[in-house]
């Protein structure tokens, strides 16, 4: 592959592209500026990030800001207004119009009714969730290609991104590769800049990977694993962890093993409703 030289270079600046965009989320869009990122034209750069990344840069942002806003909806108590203007909103209207597109009820609705609400305790003091909405499987050992990532869960998809294009420009793309986000810290107890994840893709084939390489093999254990198949944003996997320890684990008579769990996602952000998102999160038992 004679051209993988060149295709690592657009990589490496568009990279930069992604990591400036996850780390501004709450500044204007500047085209010319990303432009000047990716030391690229500014005629012909946007073309280059369609063509790699599948959507248009304002594509990018926009499902980022609103996957943002879902978090800060779900999992705190932040004013809506203040939700609307750090997603890049002039009026609380226009949010609210692009948010019901997107989650499929308006901000105020999903702050109540969203998904999540499924994973807390019932008025009556009983849980809406059941035990019998998590199967015990038998989970065989995987080595996963992986990106490090460190900092916020919610930033993990700048990994992703990341992993998708090395393998892109390796012909290693395939409908049978799986995707696996690896989660090592407790957020409750760790800072979230501090928090450690890998995102990963388990591959039909083997494959060689250079040390030199931004990427490495990380073994995943083998064993029984506690799945819970979630459909929703991921906004509501914070509410979805909080479930399966403390309720579902601590009434299961099983304990956690020492090792890290993981989540296995589906379908694809780029293409499903955020309601339609299918992740199993696998909690690895004793």
């Amino acid at each position: 592959m004679n051209d993988l030289p060149h295709r690592a270079r657009y990589e490496a600046r568009l990279n930069r592209v992604l990591d400036h965009i996850y780390d501004h989320l709450d500044q204007p869009l500047d085209i010319d500026w990303l432009a000047g990122i990716a030391c690229l034209s500014p005629y012909h750069w946007h073309r280059i990030y369609q063509a790699m990344y599948g959507e248009t840069v304002a594509t990018t942002v926009r499902r980022l800001r609103l996957h943002r806003a879902a978090g800060y909806l779900a999992n705190g108590a932040m004013p809506i207004a203040e939700v609307a203007e750090r997603s890049g909103y002039s009026s609380l209207q226009s949010f609210s119009r692009t948010f019901r597109a997107a989650f499929g009820m308006p901000p105020a609705q999903y702050r109540k009714q969203g998904t999540h609400s499924r994973f807390r305790p019932a008025l009556s003091g009983d849980d809406q969730m059941v035990m019998r909405e998590v199967v015990i499987r038998e989970v065989p050992a995987m080595n996963v290609v992986s990106v490090d990532h460190v900092g916020s869960y919610m930033q993990i998809g700048k990994a992703f991104d990341s992993l998708i294009g090395w393998l892109a420009g390796r012909n290693l793309l395939s409908a049978e590769m799986r995707m696996i986000g690896i989660f090592y810290d407790d957020p409750g107890i760790v800072a979230e800049a501090e928090l450690r994840s890998k995102a990963g893709v388990v591959l039909p084939r083997d494959v060689d990977i250079d040390v030199a390489a931004p990427v490495a093999l990380t073994p995943l254990r083998g064993g029984q694993y506690a799945v819970l198949r979630h459909q929703g944003p991921y906004s509501d996997m914070h509410s979805a962890y909080q479930w399966l320890y403390g309720t579902w684990l601590v009434q299961s008579g099983r304990e956690a093993a020492d090792a890290p769990a993981f989540e296995e996602y589906l379908n694809n952000p780029k293409e499903t409703a955020p309601a339609d998102l299918l992740t199993e999160i696998c909690l690895p038992l004793v």
